[in-house]
Formats: C-alpha cells, structure tokens, sequence
C-alpha cells in the first residue's frame, strides 16, 4: 500500500538522511511532498520552501531537530496525518505528547530501516 508522506526538513545534500529517504521513497513508489528551507530536487522529488497542506497524508517523516519543529507542530496537527515518525536525532517527547492528544500516532524510527525492512 502506497502511503502519501511528507518528508519534512528535506535537503539536497546526498549525504543527508532526508535525502536518502526521499530516493528510498521515491524507489518503493510512494507519493512524496519535500519540504525544506532551500529549493531544490532530489531524484525527481521538488523540494518545496511553502508548508505543504495536503489533505489525506499518511505519513510525516520529521528530519528537523527539535528546536527547528516548534512552528510546525499547528501545521501538522492541521493536517491530521496518520502518523508522524521522529527519525533518530528529533526525538521529541513534548512535541509526541500533543500529537497524540491530536489523535496522531507517534513512531520513534529510522523511515530508511521501515522502508527496507517493510515495516513502513
């Protein structure tokens, strides 16, 4: 099943993991929205400097450390996503506490382990 997702804190530095992400994403097929602080592309992903607000997303893959996540928090619970999966170095256990309370289900996980080990 192919699940809409939104890798926020995208970057077009190959070494980045929200860059491998988005190319592991894009091989298995998944419908991508990156968004990031600078415009670019990855694979044949856009990167986009405007929150995206898409309705029906499954899956927010945070790749922004915790004192860069604070302005997204409303954003995100706007758009009631089923999930939001804090890769390793954004744990962020306040931020996990108001997502849940929004009904929204909170992964601590690494999406490139999910993705290769079909757990995603």
């Amino acid at each position: 099943m192919k699940k809409k997702t939104i890798v926020l804190g995208a970057s077009t530095n190959p070494e980045r993991y929200s860059n491998l992400a988005v190319n592991l994403l894009e091989s298995y097929k998944h419908p991508i929205i990156a968004f990031g602080i600078k415009q670019g592309i990855i694979g044949n992903t856009s990167i986009s400097t405007i929150f995206p607000e898409i309705q029906d997303t499954d899956t927010i893959t945070m790749y922004l450390g915790p004192k860069n996540q604070e302005s997204y928090l409303s954003k995100i619970v706007a758009l009631q996503p089923k999930r939001v999966i804090f890769n390793p170095g954004t744990e962020n256990p306040s931020f996990y506490k108001r997502l849940e309370e929004a009904g929204i289900e909170v992964l601590e996980a690494c999406t490139l382990v999910l993705l290769r080990t079909g757990q995603y």
